[in-house]
């Protein structure tokens, strides 16, 4: 009897020679491309060539080895089909019944400064178009694209044979990774041209890597999931969770929003957000004393909140954080003292997330709506403070500008229509997700209370009316921030200058919807 054949061309090595142990152990005949053929004879273990098979030698440098069709035929034959198998036989070719290909890593070298040429030898061929041979085969081919399914499968292998259904979920992973690896090759030879000018792609491919699955999503009868996207897990979704259960859909999306906003601020700063708005901000001379200040701007909401900070996490601030109840803690690193403290309290999740990198200007944010994609330039972390103009009749004080910059990078971070009240390096009133901005500012105000006298204020859209800046001095409120551009900014400049107050435009908007 013919034994079973595999066909095994792998870039990645890991775990390879115990893979093809166990298939020769099995009884199958190992067939391998050149530098497979190299680990697997290493290995001590029976191998014949894939030039063997063809009786075609490899050539131009490696970029032709299984293209041919003792290969293909023997992939493609169906089982079933007697016309198939005949046409084998006449031929001479035989039946290939596994194939076990991994692929040129094409995205970690095109990460790299390197030269074009070095990119596009990194783009793989024959790779691919095995892997698709097989996964359309899959009724009788067996396709096996990741070491991380050789335990699996050879388990089940040994157990007797792959069934037909484990056969077809390893094609739809391979169809996954190679279309995963095409829209990386497309995006690369697409160049930087910056998005938004008419270079937008013609057609947008999506992928990721699978990190959890979720408890569920935003309510208990819709299931959620996490991908990672990018060539190395990177960001918060490659974030280590050192301690407490595991995170659900809102708490990801809390993180990333404590997140992108502590990581924008320079001095040490703590953010709380409570449904993805922040809810206390503030920046201090140490972290401990910055998530308080934060945590105070609004005791009630910070209640169960979710903590972003962006210093190590030590002694002091686990200390402060034992006073309240949160649900989640997302910061660059934890003190080992810090650890034992935190861990008396096992049910706080505490997230850490490696320094961030460059993010490309050109970086995209991606959002469904029905029947659809959504995709917009990321919204940069900060603006050209030289292009704020000054213009009411009093400029700020030096210390309303402070207020003002905080003010102005927190604000961007609120769900508009958004209003932010800061005053001794911290935000004091916050009105988030409000339909009137008026009604935003009224309660920010409100929010703040007392701490509203000789506060800033932060819109992240222009006036529309000069009420929103009446309310504001009403409260005491010195100095406001906004981008201009309303028909009816003289209005909005007169009831400043009224008011006593100074006000300053950017000339540009931050909805965050």
């Amino acid at each position: 009897m013919t034994p079973p054949r595999a066909l095994l061309g792998v870039d990645d090595k890991d775990r390879l020679a115990d893979f093809a142990r166990g298939l020769h152990q099995l009884g199958f005949e190992l067939v391998a491309t050149g530098g497979t053929e190299r680990a697997l004879l290493e290995a001590c273990l029976p191998v014949t060539s894939v030039a063997a098979v063809t009786g075609v030698e490899e050539m131009l440098g490696g970029r032709v080895k299984t293209l041919h069709p003792a290969i293909h035929a023997g992939i493609l034959a169906r089982r079933d089909h007697p016309d198939d198998l005949a046409t084998l036989h006449r031929l001479g070719y035989r039946p290939i019944d596994l194939v076990v290909v991994n692929l040129y890593p094409f995205a970690r070298v095109a990460a790299q400064e390197v030269a074009e040429a070095t990119v596009l030898e990194a783009i793989d061929i024959g790779g691919p178009t095995l892997l698709r041979a097989a996964a359309k085969n899959f009724a009788s081919v067996a396709v096996v694209s990741s070491p991380e399914q050789y335990g699996w499968v050879l388990a089940e292998l040994t157990a007797g044979e792959l069934s037909p259904a484990s056969r077809r979920r390893l094609a739809a992973e391979v169809f996954q990774l190679v279309s995963a690896y095409d829209a990386r090759v497309a995006e690369y030879l697409a160049g930087d041209q910056p998005a938004g000018d008419g270079s937008w792609p013609a057609r947008l491919s999506l992928s990721g890597r699978l990190r959890q699955s979720l408890r569920y999503g935003e309510n208990p009868h819709q299931p959620g999931a996490l991908y990672q996207t990018g060539t190395d897990p990177a960001g918060l979704a490659a974030a280590e969770l050192l301690q407490g259960g595991e995170l659900s859909y809102t708490n990801w999306l809390d993180a990333d929003a404590a997140w992108r906003l502590v990581q924008g601020l320079d001095e040490p700063a703590a953010v709380v957000v409570k449904h993805s708005n922040p809810c206390g901000v503030a920046v201090a001379g140490d972290i401990a004393a910055a998530f308080r200040n934060a945590y105070d701007c609004d005791p009630r909401s910070a209640y169960g909140g979710i903590v972003g900070l962006n210093r190590t996490l030590d002694e002091d601030v686990a200390a402060a954080l034992a006073e309240h109840f949160l649900e989640l803690v997302v910061v660059p690193d934890v003190s080992p003292a810090a650890r034992e403290l935190l861990g008396a309290r096992p049910r706080l999740r505490v997230l850490t997330v490696a320094p961030a990198q460059q993010v490309s200007p050109e970086a995209l944010e991606i959002r469904s709506l029905d029947g659809g994609i959504l995709a917009q330039v990321r919204d940069p972390a900060r603006d050209d403070e030289t292009q704020f103009k000054v213009v009411s009749r009093r400029a700020p004080t030096e210390e309303e500008w402070n207020g003002l910059r905080l003010a102005w990078r927190i604000v961007r971070a609120v769900k508009s229509n958004a209003i932010v009240l800061c005053r001794d390096n911290r935000a004091v009133g916050i009105g988030a997700g409000q339909m009137s901005r008026v009604e935003a500012v009224e309660l920010a105000v409100h929010r703040a209370g007392e701490s509203a006298r000789g506060s800033v204020l932060a819109s992240d859209a222009f006036f529309p009316m000069a009420d929103n800046l009446e309310v504001a001095a009403h409260a005491g409120v010195s100095a406001a921030i906004h981008p201009g551009g309303s028909k009816r900014d003289g209005e909005v400049l007169a009831a400043a200058d009224a008011a006593g107050m100074a006000l300053v435009t950017t000339g540009r908007r931050h909805f965050r919807h």
